[in-house]
Formats: C-alpha cells, structure tokens, sequence
C-alpha cells in the first residue's frame, strides 16, 4: 500500500470543503415538522446546509413532491456542469421551507425546533 502522499490530501480536501464550509456557514441540516392547517396534514421540513442536495441534487425536490422544481434543478445543473447543485445545497433548504410557509403550512415542532427554524428562516417572532 502507497504512503498517503500530497496529493491524496487536496484531493481528500476538495472532496471534504463543501462539507466544512456547509457546516461551518450555514449549520447542519435539521428536520423541523410543518403542518397545513387546512388540511391538518404533517410533514418534515428542514433548515440548514442540505448535504442531501449535496449528494442527490435535483432528486431532493422531486422526492419532497417539487417535480417542477427538480426538473428545473436537474437543467441547471447540467449547463453549469454541477456547479449548480454545490451552490443549492447552501440555499435549498431555506427555499423550500420559505415556499410551504408561503402556502399555509406551519411550524409545528417543539417550542425550540420551532424557534431554530424561526432563526434560520430570518422570522420575526410576535410573541
């Protein structure tokens, strides 16, 4: 077996930056439940740095039901080469909770999950 040489670590380095800068920057991802009043049905949310998009990109959104959304994705990345998904899973989270909040849904969860998601999302609390 070869000695783990310069190399092997930019490339171990490369592989692992997104991962540090997405931790470090925007915190890891958390699940946070959102309810639609209307109907009363539960889901998961999440805030925090999408390391799911990360590895799966474009298929995130259309297993969370946003078939629009992913084929948009999966365009987008393709023309940016893949760029376009490590720069998503800084922002899809955030996007995707700010669209169900836009459309009725609720936060859900404990008092703290909420007010982390609260946090994360930049709402104002009116309590």
């Amino acid at each position: 077996m070869d000695d783990f040489d310069a190399w092997n670590w930019v490339i171990l380095t490369i592989v692992l930056l997104p991962f540090i800068f997405g931790f470090a920057l925007v915190g890891l991802q958390k699940k946070v439940l959102v309810r639609h009043p209307a109907s009363g049905i539960v889901k998961n949310g999440y805030v925090g740095w999408s390391w799911s998009y990360l590895v799966f990109g474009w298929f995130v959104p259309v297993f969370r039901g946003e078939i629009a959304v992913g084929l948009f994705h999966l365009v987008l990345t393709f023309f940016t080469f893949g760029l376009f998904q490590l720069i998503m899973s800084f922002l899809y989270n955030k996007q995707y909770m700010t669209r169900l909040l836009t459309e009725g849904w609720v936060l859900s969860d404990t008092e703290e999950n909420n007010a982390y998601a609260m946090h994360k999302l930049n709402i104002a609390s009116f309590n």
